[in-house]
């Protein structure tokens, strides 16, 4: 009788751990792609001032856009949760941010453009996998839905690469 006592115990522990990691999982996941969202939506912001082709200052009126809508999106998801988003950028971001800010012209271009193409492989990735794995069903739903979006600007990103590359 002890034994299957405490082996109901332990599996009810168990089972709270696994909860527990499941929810910080599906937790980070959301504190991060809140983090990145505002950091696509100050770059572009950026890129609308720094940017000297067309195609990149297109591009990053796409990704305010979308990025300002799908970060709304998702501080509802949050809010929902008791979980609290990102107000600013990480330090890793800002350094980022400071180094793109110092170009201008051409070399801001490229190297934004450059930046949406990584940036939006990893976001991709990320999403792919919550939508996957995650456990919370409005998380995994949100990613999945968003999932689209951030493969357009991948998409996007790279058509806007060929296109500064031939511009003069």
């Amino acid at each position: 009788m002890k034994r299957v006592l405490f082996t109901s115990v332990a599996a009810m522990a168990l089972s709270f751990t696994e909860i527990a990691t499941v929810k910080k999982t599906d937790d980070q996941f959301i504190v991060s792609a809140g983090s990145a969202g505002l950091f696509e939506v100050k770059l572009a912001e950026l890129a609308q001032v720094n940017g000297a082709s067309p195609a990149i200052r297109l591009l990053a009126e796409f990704m305010v856009k979308d990025h300002q809508k799908a970060n709304s999106e998702l501080k509802a998801l949050a809010l929902k949760r008791g979980i609290n988003l990102p107000a600013g950028l990480d330090e890793k971001q800002q350094k980022h941010y400071q180094k793109l800010f110092g170009k201008k012209g051409k070399a801001f271009d490229d190297a934004y453009a450059k930046f949406m193409v990584k940036d939006h492989k990893e976001a991709i990735g990320e999403f792919k996998n919550e939508a996957k794995n995650g456990i919370d069903p409005d998380v995994k739903s949100w990613a999945s839905a968003t999932l689209p979006l951030f493969e357009h600007h991948l998409q996007m990103s790279k058509e806007t690469c060929k296109t500064i590359r031939y511009e003069k």
